[in-house]
């Protein structure tokens, strides 16, 4: 399979992998539909066994592609786990977790995470009254999200709340929908992040 994430339908890729890695309803209904991966004719048939090493490949590809990252970055992302207190797998998901476009995407304001990076990267929000542009941004506990003031941009925003049933995805978030403005309660912890990976193996990988 092509791992340039531009190049492969993202309904391929959720099928290959075998978990909606991209949190979306619509590909609960394709893997529903469709269970068994992009050229095999129903699910009799076997994939061929994985190595260890190819099995370890394919959870960071999960981690990657959900969260849009590119190697480099998902690379300095361990790189920082290990220099944190505690497991580095939950401080690897902790990191993922925290980036703004992310948070964009938990509490609604965009469809996707593609989305979200989009909306973030054209300035549509401010952190502690600060526009910032940077869809890798990592949150802290306290701060202060909110939208850009300009109507067009609110518009959009609640237009995807309403799309997106306008609820946060995320405990670690206090979010009041009416004033469009998220508070940072604390960086999230590791039972508080959905689980698309194994993201021990992917520590694995990287540790060798």
């Amino acid at each position: 399979m092509n791992r340039n994430r531009k190049n492969v339908p993202k309904g391929k890729l959720v099928r290959h992998l075998g978990i909606n890695i991209f949190e979306q309803p619509k590909y609960d209904k394709l893997l529903k539909k469709k269970p068994h991966a992009p050229g095999m004719h129903g699910p009799k048939k076997r994939r061929n066994k994985q190595t260890e090493y190819g099995k370890q490949l394919t959870e960071k590809q999960k981690l990657k592609f959900a969260y849009g990252v590119s190697e480099r970055q998902i690379r300095n992302i361990y790189e920082k786990a290990k220099t944190m207190p505690g497991i580095t797998g939950d401080s690897m998901m902790s990191l993922l977790e925290a980036r703004l476009d992310n948070v964009v995407f938990r509490l609604g304001l965009a469809s996707s995470r593609a989305m979200a990076r989009q909306m973030v990267g054209h300035g549509h929000f401010h952190v502690n009254g600060r526009l910032v542009n940077i869809p890798s941004y990592s949150v802290r506990g306290g701060d202060v999200i909110n939208v850009k003031e300009r109507d067009s941009v609110k518009k959009l925003v609640r237009d995807q709340l309403t799309k997106n049933g306008g609820k946060a995805k995320c405990s670690w978030i206090n979010f009041a929908e009416d004033s469009i403005l998220a508070t940072v309660d604390h960086v999230p912890r590791r039972e508080e992040i959905p689980t698309i990976a194994n993201e021990q193996m992917v520590v694995e990988l990287y540790a060798k």
